[in-house]
């Protein structure tokens, strides 16, 4: 199922409404209704969805954005903070985020799940400038990319309990709800989880229909980039806990929410270990042109007409 998210044109538009028409004028009917989004949008988004223009395949955690965060920040509350106040916000919002997507009959509803206290420009930042200045195959890269991996499964513990626990309290709202929760892979392996923590928590919740993996195509190509995983590899072991993806493509070595079929991605191998019928979500940066989107959107249907 092919679908488009707001994340896109959100920041160009007051009227929820008229940011539905446009991505529908693209060719996009299946839409997913992203964070940073103002609540004064939620009128519009609601008219349009009760005129029929759009199906809502799900959502992305806190929608609508937060009152008192004035910019796009999804990580903005955390339930692996050290703050109780913080992870109280996260949940409440999070809740609330989940009342929304049932109202507007949302499939799924997309997480992140937090992060571990360790600086990216000292890890993920230094290694990829190290992969840009081509010294990846340098004794330094290996050190530091081991040094790296060792420092954040240790740290890690404290924090994957914390998103263990919050994940078991939202679950249960969800199962109420009837939506689906996609933990999504992130960019940075400061973030929670590493692959290694996602295959526990999916194990954690494997008897749990309401829990799942949701693979994002330029976070997992963004950590191939810098050797800590083989994207393909990784899809593969993922595929049976897969709830759906999100589709852009990447520059290499940084660049992500390019628009598909337009950078490095290799889609027809990876899209071998994806169900067609399952989200395939375009998120695109905001700075990507309408042609060139309405462009590849046609080269899309016709090498992966299984997928409309």
């Amino acid at each position: 199922m092919l679908s488009f998210s707001t994340c896109w044109n959100n920041s160009r538009h007051t009227c929820g409404e008229e940011m539905i028409d446009e991505i529908v004028e693209m060719g996009f009917t299946n839409i997913e209704l992203s964070h940073g989004m103002m609540i004064t949008k939620l009128p519009g988004l609601q008219s349009a969805f009760k005129a029929g223009k759009f199906n809502c395949c799900g959502v992305h955690n806190y929608f609508p954005s937060p009152v008192e965060v004035m910019i796009d920040a999804p990580d903005a509350y955390e339930y692996t903070s050290h703050r109780p106040y913080d992870r109280k916000r996260a949940m409440e919002l999070t809740l609330k985020t989940l009342d929304v997507a049932a109202q507007f009959e949302a499939d799924y509803m997309v997480l992140h799940m937090g992060s571990v206290p360790m600086n990216p420009a000292r890890w993920t930042k230094k290694l990829t400038a190290m992969v840009e200045e081509e010294q990846d195959e340098t004794k330094k890269y290996e050190r530091l990319k081991a040094k790296f991996i060792k420092r954040r499964a240790k740290k890690g513990k404290l924090y994957y309990s914390r998103a263990i626990e919050a994940l078991e309290q939202i679950a249960e709202k969800a199962a109420e709800l009837g939506v689906r929760l996609a933990v999504e892979s992130r960019s940075r392996y400061e973030d929670m989880p590493t692959e290694t923590e996602m295959i526990a928590l999916q194990e954690h919740f494997k008897d749990n229909p309401w829990v799942g993996y949701w693979h994002d195509f330029g976070h997992v190509q963004l950590k191939h980039n810098i050797h800590l995983l083989d994207h393909k590899e990784w899809l593969a072991t993922m595929e049976p806990y897969l709830i759906g993806c999100h589709v852009h493509d990447v520059y290499p070595p940084k660049r992500d929410h390019r628009v598909p079929l337009t950078g490095e991605l290799d889609f027809k191998s990876l899209l071998q270990h994806v169900d067609p019928s399952l989200p395939h979500t375009w998120e695109l940066s905001p700075s990507r042109d309408k042609e060139e989107i309405k462009q590849a959107l046609e080269v899309w249907k016709a090498a992966f007409p299984e997928t409309l």
